[in-house]
């Protein structure tokens, strides 16, 4: 047994083979392997969720009950564990009002020290915070931004209100709000919105609140009415959210909005110019600066700025804002700034803005688990990051990092590699050592770890996509050619301008495009790989026809469901302050359908064992086209070995952003748009997604990846490279032609990575 480690015995959680492993503690220790092979399961589902639930167990009875219940993994034990920290790419929220600043507390500071050096003095801290009342802009409300109904929108001018003339989900003919549209005594139901005057369209859309008498039986009461206009943008104002409502996918493909995001509009205010405060704090200033215009500055002009104050007044405040920005810089953050919202932050940006957090933590014997810190970055901030990985553990902490990148690999002290696949297949541990001796044997990983150099293309083109022009966010009206019926990649560091290009820029001039971003998949505890493709319908529509049953009695989230699980097959019982704990359906046998609906069977099968079968499976049993061209996109993505029914939220980061992959790829387009596809993808993997890009560039479609990794951009047919530096000393265009003319460019900081993969023959 090594000396000082964390010991894991029996680990059975999703597929994990009953394994025991040893992880030696103060070490930086890289888990790996294919997408799917167990690692997930292994860091966060077992020993992070161990290591919550036995601090949660230190606690009181008092506290516990007022804690998230945390069920103990499947395993046997797992000794030696420290307190753990997680370090993950989810969203860090989606309300404005949280910003990068409010986030790392860096705003705080800065509050701070404006209450002991700005001129003129005002005041508290407080007086300086968009959040606070008497610190906000009163016309915005400390959201920088002015929101507007859509009326064209929002308003149908030749129907009644009776009619719905009130385009609006809460105004829908028969709903609450509508019966008090048309019942409140204040507008003719029957009139068409056209017909209005200009009185009863301000009481209608914009009037502040005003009381109205109505009759109720022998009785009367007084309830007031505000505009439905004015309504909508109080209430949005006050939740201060990006987004509001259930999610659903743009028309374009591209990144999830919602629906009550096209009745609003948005303008910066024109009473702060969007720095969100009033103009008592605007005109408090350190050396001829409001707080708002310092939030207003990128990161690595702000850090400078503040290193230059000297008064001793300020000396106790600043060290703790200039290790945040200085931590924030060196994981290449430097071209963000502090009124940043974070909902519009990247996984990977979000990441890393969690990481440099941790940088002034003085406690020690920590547990930090990290996601991918990789993800994201360009290879040359992908050193910064190893840097920082070293960083924790030299403090006296245990590192453990999920990772597919070479470069983390390698730089790590300890590596456990699962395996040897993925789904049934894997679950195994492959090899567990040092990484210098990763190779050959049945790890994938070792023998995929040496670089494989390629000979870049030198194709020529002679039809093109193009933007003209572009100025939007960093971009210093640039013109980018795209040529048609290739494979293009756009690289550059990160904040250079990438995303802004193609999903601004090239989606506005070409909406045809179908776009695969970095969005969630929306992970319920009822969706699953089966409702996610879409094929479901077309399934329960063949056991309808087969069994002449209705095809609602073989959805688990309709007619068929088992009554008692209510089609979730596990009950769930609360047990105040023990952990919640769930049992199989004693019912359904947690096969969540009721018994009658197992007894009518399609080819021979019923409806929960075709949940149970595999990809591959399933094609062997349907020739229906749909559903056998969804399998085979499930296919081609290399996502074979997942069961039909298996839960979304079960999937590795790697299976999900496939799966995504999969159900796009249904949309038959001529220009799809890839934003990082190999994220979250072993090197296997990866070259199952640059087959699967070859067969539509082959079948003559356009396929534009926005990309880091050089695994993949080696294999690009043409490359725009963006840079050369971040934010605004990014937004040009240092090069653009076939790959083969990209090592050549000077400028350019992708150039040198990307010259290690081509060999000239």
């Amino acid at each position: 047994m090594i000396e000082s480690c964390i010991v894991v015995r029996g680990a059975r959680t999703h597929n994990l083979k009953n394994i025991m492993v040893e992880i030696p503690k103060h070490r930086f220790v890289v888990f790996t392997g294919v997408s799917g092979s167990g690692k997930s399961s292994l860091v966060f589902d077992t020993l992070y969720t161990e290591a919550q639930r036995q601090l949660v167990e230190t606690f009181s009875t008092f506290a516990r009950s007022r804690l998230p219940k945390l069920s103990r993994p499947d395993m046997d034990e797992v000794t030696n564990l420290s307190t753990a920290i997680l370090i993950d790419q989810k969203p860090m929220g989606s309300n404005l009002r949280s910003t990068l600043g409010t986030a790392t507390e860096i705003l705080t500071y800065l509050r701070l020290l404006f209450s002991r050096l700005a001129q003129p003095q005002i005041g508290p801290s407080f007086l300086y915070s968009f959040n606070h009342p008497e610190g906000m802009c009163p016309a915005c409300h400390g959201l920088g931004t002015v929101i507007e109904v859509n009326r064209e929108r929002l308003l149908r001018w030749d129907r009644s209100l009776r009619d719905g003339a009130l385009d609006h989900p809460e105004c829908r003919p028969g709903g609450f709000l509508w019966r008090e549209l048309v019942s409140i005594g204040l507008f003719d139901p029957d009139k068409p919105l056209s017909e209005f005057t200009p009185q009863e369209l301000h009481l209608l859309l914009d009037t502040e609140a005003v009381p109205v008498t109505k009759p109720h039986g022998v009785e009367t009461y007084i309830k007031n009415w505000e505009g439905f206009a004015r309504r909508l943008v109080r209430l949005k104002t006050a939740k201060g959210e990006a987004e509001g409502g259930e999610p659903v996918e743009s028309s374009r493909g591209g990144k999830k909005t919602s629906v009550y995001e096209e009745y609003f509009s948005y303008g910066t205010c024109p009473d702060c110019g969007g720095h969100r405060i009033n103009a008592r704090a605007r005109e408090s200033r350190i050396r001829d600066r409001h707080i708002g215009q310092l939030c207003a500055m990128e990161l690595a002009d702000l850090l400078p700025w503040l290193e230059g104050i000297s008064d001793p007044l300020g000396q106790s405040i600043l060290p703790k804002a200039r290790i945040l920005l200085q931590g924030l810089i060196r994981l290449g953050l430097g071209y963000l700034t502090l009124e940043r919202p974070v909902s519009t932050l990247s996984g990977g940006e979000s990441q890393r803005v969690k990481t440099a957090r941790q940088l002034d933590c003085d406690l020690t014997d920590l547990l930090y688990i990290l996601d991918e810190p990789s993800a994201g970055l360009h290879p040359r901030d992908t050193e910064a990051v190893l840097a920082l990985l070293r960083n924790l553990r030299d403090r006296g902490n245990t590192v453990l990092v999920v990772e597919h990148d070479p470069t983390i690999i390698r730089g790590a002290d300890w590596v456990v590699d699962l395996g040897p696949s993925g789904g049934a297949q894997g679950g195994e541990v492959v090899y567990v050592g040092s990484p210098g001796d990763l190779h050959g044997g049945s790890s994938i990983t070792g023998r995929l770890l040496q670089d494989e150099a390629v000979i870049p293309s030198r194709k020529e083109f002679s039809r093109f996509y193009e933007i003209h022009h572009a100025r939007t966010n960093n971009l210093q009206d640039i013109s980018v050619k795209i040529p048609q019926g290739a494979f293009t990649c756009i690289t550059g560091v990160s904040g250079s301008g990438k995303s802004t290009l193609m999903h601004q820029e090239f989606i506005a001039a070409y909406p045809e495009a179908v776009v695969v971003d970095q969005g969630g998949i929306g992970r319920t505890s009822r969706g699953n790989l089966i409702t996610y493709t879409g094929m479901f319908d077309a399934v329960r529509r063949l056991f309808s026809k087969a069994t002449g049953q209705a095809a609602s009695l073989f959805s688990f989230n309709s007619q068929g469901a088992c009554q008692k699980c209510g089609g979730q097959g596990v009950i769930s019982t609360e047990l105040f302050f023990l952990d919640a704990v769930q049992t199989p359906c004693d019912e359904c046998q947690g096969k969540r359908y009721r018994p009658e609906v197992l007894t009518y069977r399609y080819a021979g099968v019923s409806i929960d064992e075709v949940l149970e079968m595999t990809a591959h499976q399933a094609l062997e049993l349907f020739s229906q086209s749909k559903i056998k061209a969804q399998l085979e996109l499930l296919l081609r993505v290399g996502l074979g070995y997942l069961k039909l029914g298996q839960a979304l939220s079960t999937l590795s980061g790697g299976e999900a952003q496939r799966l995504k992959l999969a159900a796009r790829l249904s949309t038959r387009g001529q220009v799809y748009i890839l934003d990082e596809p190999t994220r979250g993808l072993h090197r296997g993997d990866i070259q199952t997604l640059h087959v699967l890009i070859q067969d539509l560039v082959g079948a003559g479609n356009t396929v534009v990846v926005i990309e880091h990794n050089m695994d993949i951009v080696k294999y690009a047919q043409w490359i725009v490279d963006l840079g050369p530096g971040a934010g605004k000393e990014g937004g040009r265009v240092l090069y653009q032609g076939p790959a083969a003319g990209l090592p050549g460019c000077r400028d350019s900081r992708t150039a040198k990575y990307l010259s290690s993969f081509y060999r000239t023959s």
